[in-house]
């Protein structure tokens, strides 16, 4: 646990879109966060719009995808906050436009170990430094709940992600360690509009989702948040979808 009364954790990620959404969520919320993301400018970018707000932030550039770096931006973390009450595994990549047949391999390897490999690094070193009451929350995909469209890579890494979350659900309850996956539908990230840039996919997922738009990246956020919190508590195992109805 982290020295002192204000919560302290990390989030991966955060230099835009999900991952900084809740970071500056967090702030708000009155804990201390690590802003961690491989592009260290758009993390310092995050952080200082915290530090503005009157919030306490640190920067930390990492690459999930690298052992040593996740190690170092963890070590950095507790280094400056005295311990670890939460951490929100977002970072990670997308791949689309594919069916299984026409992935290279190299493609299928990297997305996998990014997306799910990325995962269990960070949560290989998260876990250790998280007292009793702390919380991960795991940013998924809807897409680790069912297929998506020409994603197969994509959807076996979140796949992937859902499952070792429940595995360190049930590993890490005795020891009042919480883990959570969050499933996020279509949000309206930078991210997703690179993706969908010259497609109809706006209008398509807009069309498929009951409650007829894509989610805002503060709705994301704001599941992840909680699932963090004291409210709750009594959730662990979950993977939660955020999705506008979709999977109703």
């Amino acid at each position: 646990m982290s020295a002192g009364s204000r919560k302290a954790g990390l989030v991966t990620g955060a230099g835009s879109g999900i991952g900084r959404a809740t970071a500056l969520e967090f702030a708000r919320g009155g804990a201390a966060v690590a802003v961690l993301d491989i592009d260290e400018r758009a993390a310092a970018e995050t952080t200082e719009m915290i530090r503005q707000a009157g919030g306490e932030a640190l920067t930390a550039a990492v690459d999930i995808a690298d052992e040593d770096s996740v190690r170092a931006a963890v070590e950095r973390t507790v280094a400056a906050y005295g311990g670890l009450d939460f951490a929100v595994n977002n970072a990670g990549m997308a791949s689309h436009h594919r069916q299984l047949d026409r992935l290279p391999l190299d493609e299928f390897e990297r997305v996998v170990h990014v997306n799910l490999a990325g995962t269990f690094l960070c949560m290989k070193y998260e876990l250790p430094l998280l007292g009793g009451g702390g919380a991960i929350v795991n940013i998924a995909s809807n897409g680790g709940l069912y297929a998506i469209p020409h994603a197969p890579a994509y959807v076996a890494a979140k796949h992937g992600v859902v499952g070792l979350t429940k595995a360190a659900a049930v590993d890490y309850a005795p020891e009042n360690i919480r883990v959570n996956a969050v499933c996020p539908g279509p949000t309206g990230t930078a991210g997703f509009d690179r993706v969908a840039a010259g497609t109809d996919m706006v209008a398509r997922q807009t069309a498929i989702t009951p409650l007829g738009r894509l989610a805002a990246p503060e709705e994301v956020a704001a599941a992840a948040v909680w699932l963090c919190s004291d409210a709750a508590s009594y959730v662990t195992g979950i993977a939660m979808s955020v999705d506008g109805g979709r999977r109703a």
